[in-house]
């Protein structure tokens, strides 16, 4: 458990916030999508700027702390809850994207069932949580096993970018559809380094140890 300490204790809270609504917004972006709903994608930005907002309150509440000279171990803590933050504030901005890009996709006909972009969310989604439990609970045991999980969807990832080449391929005028779907796998597929990210500072808070794996860098839309 995070220390017991009413700020710790807010900081807990407020990261289990953030991490709440960061989920939400991908799966109401995801939704959208599979629905066709543009007002639920116009959702979505509104709840990635309350995800902003929370960034800009926990870097305010770990500033605070760190001003309290605290035991080394508690900086520890407050440093990756702060680099936790911004995952979670990357994680919205993923989601955001995704609801962009699914109101743009919703003005053509749909090009094919959505089946793996979904399943795909889900595992995201599914790491995602199991990261800031872990690093909630302290479990090492936990945040290690999240980790291999993003090979499975970058593997998944590979696979639709691969069947969307083949539509684009097929007939020319599927390329801007297979494109946005390409993109929004690449979303995905980022959430899910996000919640990566988040695992391995977790086992560096509990064992010292850097446990990160190289990857490219992760630009912005």
């Amino acid at each position: 458990m995070l220390p017991a300490d009413p700020e710790f204790a807010a900081l807990k809270d407020k990261l289990l916030t953030m991490s709440s609504l960061a989920m939400a917004a991908t799966r109401k972006a995801l939704k959208a999508l599979i629905e066709r709903d543009d007002d639920l994608a116009r959702e979505v930005d509104y709840e990635d700027r309350q995800i902003d907002a929370l960034e800009k309150a926990l870097d305010e509440l770990c500033i605070t702390l760190l001003s309290r000279a605290p035991l080394a171990s508690d900086l520890r803590m407050i440093t990756v809850a702060l680099k936790i933050t911004h995952d979670l504030e990357r994680v919205g901005d993923e989601a955001a994207s995704i609801a962009r890009r699914a109101v743009k996709l919703n003005t053509e006909p749909q090009l094919k069932e959505y089946i793996d972009l979904p399943r795909m969310a889900a595992m995201a989604l599914d790491m995602l949580k199991g990261s800031l439990d872990a690093f909630v609970d302290r479990n090492g045991v936990m945040a290690h096993a999240i980790i291999p999980k993003d090979q499975q969807v970058d593997a998944l990832h590979g696979q639709i970018q691969r069947e969307l080449s083949s539509y684009m391929v097929e007939n020319p005028a599927n390329i801007t559809r297979a494109l946005h779907l390409i993109e929004i796998s690449k979303r995905i597929e980022r959430i899910a380094d996000h919640a990566t990210n988040i695992a391995e500072e977790t086992v560096f808070l509990l064992e010292g140890r850097d446990v990160r794996q190289t990857k490219a860098s992760i630009s912005q839309d």
